[in-house]
């Protein structure tokens, strides 16, 4: 009920005493200022993509020098963010054996060299025995040694088909600037891309194959042979019918 000035008066004069309510003051809550969009999200900064690029395009035409440098500056896959450096291949470059290997481990990756370490010494062994070695020496006797892949899949990883496939042109022209009488193939991975085929290798063991046109021996890799020595001399046997075929091609 609201009084007026007079009624007030009035009952001040009696001694009545209103009771008015307090006045209370409304205070507005707090209203929080919209920030701009752009402080309220969090901005998100963008992952740069690994480096990745096309394989060197030409490759079957590229001599050695050409070849070797594409391969250095190939980032045709994932391979190329955790390598050291690359494969390329050693020996002979007219050699009349070419062995081909997986993919390069962790010392391979270190030295740049196929096949070294305990595998490596027990290949060079192995090629001692029938009159081969990596070493400088006649086309007859210096082999050619490469891999599938040119660089070490990480933790020593199997390789994956991509990485099989984006390599695969190197080594195609490896063998066409060779020009060997004969591959030797050592280990699955080597022996299953070769030859376009998921047979196990004592499966494909035992019997010539054929690479790009040339006679190709399988059997297995060295690093398997050091775990299995009972296999030793099954290598041994595919090493005596690569000697063989070799004498074939070779005979008038």
């Amino acid at each position: 009920m609201a009084w007026s000035e007079r009624q007030r008066a009035m009952l001040d004069e009696m001694g009545v005493r209103l009771w008015l309510p307090p006045e209370t003051k409304f205070q507005r809550a707090p209203v929080d200022t919209p920030q701009p969009i752009a402080q309220q999200v969090q901005a998100v900064v963008p992952v740069a993509p690994s480096p990745r690029g096309d394989r060197p395009t030409g490759v079957d035409a590229m001599d050695w020098p050409a070849l070797r440098e594409a391969v250095t500056n190939c980032s045709a896959c994932k391979l190329c963010q955790g390598r050291r450096q690359t494969v390329f291949g050693v020996g002979h470059p007219h050699a009349h054996w070419m062995v081909v290997g997986e993919a390069p481990g962790e010392q391979e990756d270190r030295q740049g060299e196929p096949f070294v370490g305990k595998s490596g010494q027990l290949l060079d062994n192995m090629l001692r025995a029938i009159g081969l070695t990596r070493a400088q020496a006649e086309p007859a006797q210096q082999v050619y040694i490469a891999n599938t892949i040119k660089c070490r899949p990480p933790g020593n990883r199997n390789p994956e088909p991509e990485e099989l496939a984006q390599c695969e042109p190197f080594l195609i022209r490896q063998v066409e600037l060779v020009k060997p009488k004969i591959i030797l193939a050592m280990g699955r991975f080597a022996v299953q891309s070769l030859l376009r085929s998921n047979e196990p290798i004592g499966r494909l063991r035992g019997r010539v194959h054929r690479y790009q046109g040339v006679p190709l021996i399988v059997t297995y890799h060295p690093a398997y042979l050091l775990r299995n020595l009972e296999d030793k001399a099954r290598a041994w046997d595919d090493l005596c019918l690569a000697l063989q075929t070799l004498k074939a091609v070779d005979a008038p």
